[in-house]
């Protein structure tokens, strides 16, 4: 293993299905194809996460916690319990919503079988760096002063390396409850575009382009160095950190996010585990009824969350 090439990795083959369906979906996406780049993008995206479909047997419920407003994601039939996921959704941190990623996360709550819960975390341009992870602590913290005991840290882009800052943070955080895992897909570690998928990866991506991340990285940070380890958690100390799986296409821009940050991550000693699947795009698994590979990746993500917070 180096800094750059994990120890292993778990690689999973396209199908032949899931292989068509990439075709078509770069056919129909070519004219769009790194325009989602800042605040004009926010209703199509919000529509685009809406189409995943909603899982049987979760309820939602608005709700603040710790200040922050958010939606609770619940199964039906669950008993009360300490365990807890917090979930943080993507968009470059200038696009997204709870309520437009809540069927996206009820499939986590139903494989899980746990209370989530997703904060809308500040965006920017209007809200810059570091209004979203003071955000997102706080409701971190305000889920320890709900009695939880075991919360888990999820997310998806963005949204996954601010679930990665926070469980670095928390873990330092002596007044706080230790998260006891970490689920991310796709996720966006290093704010510097420093990943050389940017280049390796530019034609095969069929939705972000370099360009494109900049600008959301730009309304983001606003001048602020992307090297701070709570804008890229790749930059961070990850020693001592709890378990943390990683699902990503190898089809995306960002594929070296998430080698780099689980390399690094069991080069500290940090039970890291990299899922890379074969021709897929960014955060497939919102894309259910897309991709056969994308309940594949919920089932292991979801078996995974079980496991840490039984």
């Amino acid at each position: 293993m180096t800094a750059n090439h994990p120890e292993a990795v778990i690689r999973h083959s396209i199908t032949a299905a899931d292989q068509a369906a990439i075709t078509a979906m770069r056919l129909a996406t070519a004219p769009m194809k790194g325009k989602i780049n800042g605040p004009a993008a926010r209703l199509p995206f919000a529509d685009i996460m809406r189409h995943t479909p909603a899982a049987p047997g979760v309820t939602y419920e608005e709700a603040r916690v710790g200040g922050v407003a958010g939606w609770w994601c619940r199964p039906e039939a669950s008993a009360p319990t300490d365990s807890v996921v917090l979930f943080l959704h993507g968009g470059g941190y200038v696009l997204g919503s709870a309520e437009a990623h809540r069927n996206f996360v009820s499939q986590l709550v139903a494989r899980v079988g746990v209370d989530f819960f997703v904060p809308d975390y500040r965006l920017a341009p209007e809200h810059p760096f570091p209004a979203a992870i003071e955000d997102v602590l706080a409701a971190y913290r305000g889920l320890g002063a709900l009695g939880k005991r075991r919360i888990a840290l999820a997310g998806d882009s963005a949204g996954g390396g601010l679930a990665l800052v926070t469980a670095a943070l928390a873990t330092d955080e002596a007044a706080a409850v230790r998260p006891c895992a970490a689920l991310v897909f796709s996720p966006w570690t290093d704010l510097t575009l420093a990943s050389a998928s940017f280049q390796t990866r530019a034609e095969a991506d069929p939705i972000f382009t370099k360009d494109a991340l900049g600008s959301l990285a730009r309304h983001y940070l606003q001048g602020y160095d992307g090297h701070d380890a709570r804008v890229s958690p790749v930059y961070g100390k990850l020693a001592g950190l709890p378990p943390v799986q990683v699902h990503v296409g190898d089809a995306e821009v960002l594929l070296d996010d998430s080698v780099r940050y689980v390399a690094l991550a069991q080069a500290a000693g940090v039970p890291a585990e990299l899922h890379e699947w074969e021709g897929l795009p960014h955060v497939f698994a919102s894309n259910l009824d897309g991709f056969q590979a994308a309940s594949k990746a919920l089932d292991l993500g979801g078996a995974f969350l079980a496991a840490q917070l039984a």
